[in-house]
């Protein structure tokens, strides 16, 4: 299991939709550890596969107390009541926005073995739901703003620390060090 770094806003594959998981193998099970425990670490509500650059359609939650994963996941709502309120994302770090979302949704997928599961949300978890399964098709939370907030979204983004950052060069130096070359 790893703590992995997570993609940020400008990065493509937050923009593209993931492929269905078709081999339910060891693979898969690794990934699932690394997305609860990269979550966990972060103490978000949620975190998707192409958060942390890996194109397929997993996602983990931990909500009102339920913590669990969905593997090829979709979602019905189960009435018209929406709910409002702040919403945010690891892969848009420190930012919150008002975002409407459905008040209770189910989710059917598979567990990580491919056997079939079911996941009843209201309120926060529907929220996670339905942000995570956003993030398996390309869709950020910042394209469900009405459009007022999503331009103040965008200046914030923009002007944000990390924003355009360019990823960490790690060079090695040739030489010895402590008798040992690295």
């Amino acid at each position: 299991m790893a703590v992995r770094p997570v993609r940020l806003f400008g990065d493509p594959v937050l923009r593209t939709r993931a492929a269905e998981v078709v081999d339910f193998d060891k693979e898969l099970r690794n990934l699932v550890r690394d997305l609860l425990e990269t979550m966990t670490e972060e103490g978000a509500a949620g975190l998707a596969a192409p958060q942390l650059g890996i194109s397929l359609r997993v996602f983990t939650y931990h909500a009102e107390g339920v913590t669990g994963h969905l593997v090829n996941p979709r979602f019905e709502v189960l009435d018209e009541q929406m709910q409002d309120g702040p919403e945010g994302c690891l892969s848009i770090p420190g930012l919150f926005w008002d975002c409407q979302r459905y008040q209770r949704v189910v989710a059917r997928g598979y567990d990580q073995h491919g056997e079939p599961i079911e996941v009843q949300g209201t309120e926060r978890l529907a929220r996670a739901i339905q942000h995570e399964t956003d993030h398996l098709d390309g869709v950020l939370f910042i394209d469900r703003l009405d459009p007022e907030t999503r331009k103040q979204a965008m200046r914030e983004i923009r002007q944000a620390r990390w924003f355009g950052a360019p990823e960490p060069v790690v060079k090695f130096s040739p030489h010895p060090m402590l008798g040992k070359v690295r």
